[in-house]
């Protein structure tokens, strides 16, 4: 695995596909990931949680994956690939944070900041309401909610707890413990 880059990354759903499940879909998702380009080091178990924001539908199945990635893969062929991935489950980019069948976040690669530090922390400050309508034109490492998600940290500290935001200087396990004990209580490990 030498001169492979690290790349974490989140899967969820809340809807199912043809005969897939929620918790299929994510099962076989990170088996089809699990390639000579995009290597999985490390998966976290699943865990349900409620729908984001908070009534917008059935609850999700979320995990958390560290990809080992080869380097000539870079950050948007990656999301590129994902993207791919997300529609062969039949993933409509319809409305913003709408039911889904399945969402796959590149949350980082390697410690990369892109496109730099000014514009990844305008889009991690950006208030509610324009989170929910405003999408970037282009991609943003790491995901810029990164740090406010229970659903993405709790999942994430099971396999890299260690791992620290290269702007914020936090680790997932400081980022997830900044969170409220209710949000991090809403992220339940299935079975």
């Amino acid at each position: 695995m030498q001169n492979r880059l690290q790349s974490l990354i989140a899967l969820g759903t809340n809807l199912p596909f043809g005969a897939f499940s929620p918790d299929q879909i994510i099962t076989e998702a990170l088996e089809r990931l699990n390639t000579p380009a995009t290597r999985i080091r490390h998966q976290s178990r699943l865990f349900k949680t409620p729908a984001f924001p908070k009534g917008s539908g059935p609850d999700y199945v979320n995990a958390a994956a560290v990809l080992d990635v080869a380097p000539e893969l870079g950050p948007d062929a990656l999301l590129r690939l994902l993207h791919d991935l997300e529609a062969e489950f039949g993933r409509r980019r319809d409305r913003r944070w709408d039911k889904r069948t399945l969402d796959i976040d590149l949350l980082a690669l390697a410690d990369l900041v892109l496109p730099d530090s000014a514009t990844q922390g305008q889009w991690r400050a950006l208030p509610p309401a324009d989170q929910a309508r405003l999408t970037p034109d282009q991609l943003i490492l790491p995901h810029p909610r990164l740090q406010d998600r229970a659903f993405v940290l709790v999942p994430l500290a099971e396999i890299a707890p260690e791992w620290v935001h290269p702007v914020l200087h936090r680790s997932v396990r400081q980022m997830l413990a900044a969170l409220s004990p209710e949000e991090r209580a809403e992220v339940r490990a299935i079975g």
